[in-house]
């Protein structure tokens, strides 16, 4: 009991952190990246999460990689990609909460850089060389590895996957024609995501289980709790305005008020209340009207 107690008031205290409307940064983000991208291509590569160089003093490398957009050429493609994000990362916020979205998301941007930390041991122990462009390194065997791998990709598909597991029922309009539901395309990019793991060898192992470590962790401890229908999703966020809505009216009422002069606890922490036995009916009154006031009859 005690360690639950512990354990919500630091949770508690972490809530007043929590950034709202998280995805709108991330897209803020991924624009930067692409700006930069098209005014200076090799900037990408002074962006990419290397922790060689890291060990070497470009210490920014842990927080620019979150700059890297995902690999797209197609800008009317891009622009539909980031909308479908940001209202599925939205409706994840509402359907969660602030607090527990913002730790799924940076949750798997700390797995992100502990992936990179693991691909850097696996590269210093099969003697990797530094191929003179950042982020590559050549192996044994005229195979190499790209650090470039870890980028915000991985970060939108854990919200997708995340929309597929807690709302199944919901449903996309493919091609902006067809209406399939999200638990299909979930399935279908896991499919994928296990090819291209088999094709790409360990690195790609390396970086797609790190990546998406967040959405393993938090459905396997959910157990499957956190699916709801699209009309549970609906009563839910009715539910929530509706809870904020009485709170902000409840803020301003007060437990004590005396009947003659007005006061209330909110007037001074010296007063005190007492209901008057003689009156007819329940009124109250200050220390300074409880005797000397006149009894309602």
């Amino acid at each position: 009991m005690f360690s639950m107690n512990k354990r919500s008031q630091w949770r508690g205290k972490l809530q007043r952190y929590a950034i709202r409307n998280l995805t709108l940064y991330l897209i803020i983000c991924y624009g930067i990246g692409y700006l930069l991208q098209a005014m200076a291509p090799n900037v990408i590569f002074y962006l990419l999460l290397d922790p060689f160089l890291v060990l070497k003093g470009q210490v920014w490398r842990l927080i620019t990689w979150v700059l890297i957009p995902p690999e797209n050429t197609n800008l009317f493609f891009l622009l539909i990609m980031l909308y479908l994000y940001y209202s599925l990362g939205n409706l994840l916020e509402r359907l969660w909460g602030t607090y527990q979205y913002n730790v799924y998301i940076f949750s798997g941007i700390l797995f992100t850089l502990l992936g990179a930390v693991v691909l850097c041991g696996y590269c210093a122990l099969m003697g990797a060389q530094y191929s003179g462009v950042p982020g590559i390194y050549l192996l044994p065997g005229d195979r190499y590895v790209s650090f470039g791998q870890f980028s915000t990709y991985y970060i939108n598909m854990s919200i997708f996957l995340a929309c597929a597991a807690s709302i199944p029922d919901v449903q996309l309009l493919l091609m902006f024609l067809f209406p399939i539901k999200v638990k299909w395309l979930g399935i279908l990019y896991g499919v994928m995501l296990v090819f291209q793991c088999i094709q790409g060898g360990v690195t790609t192992w390396i970086v797609s289980i790190f990546s998406l470590l967040n959405f393993l962790l938090f459905f396997l401890r959910s157990k499957g709790k956190m699916r709801l229908s699209p009309g549970q999703v609906k009563m839910r966020h009715e539910f929530k305005q509706k809870m904020r809505a009485a709170q902000g009216a409840a803020a301003g009422v007060t437990k004590h008020k005396c009947a003659i002069c007005g006061r209330t606890e909110r007037d001074g922490d010296d007063l005190e209340f007492r209901f008057c036995s003689r009156c007819n009916g329940n009124y109250e009154y200050c220390q300074y009207h409880l005797f000397t006031h006149t009894h309602v009859q």
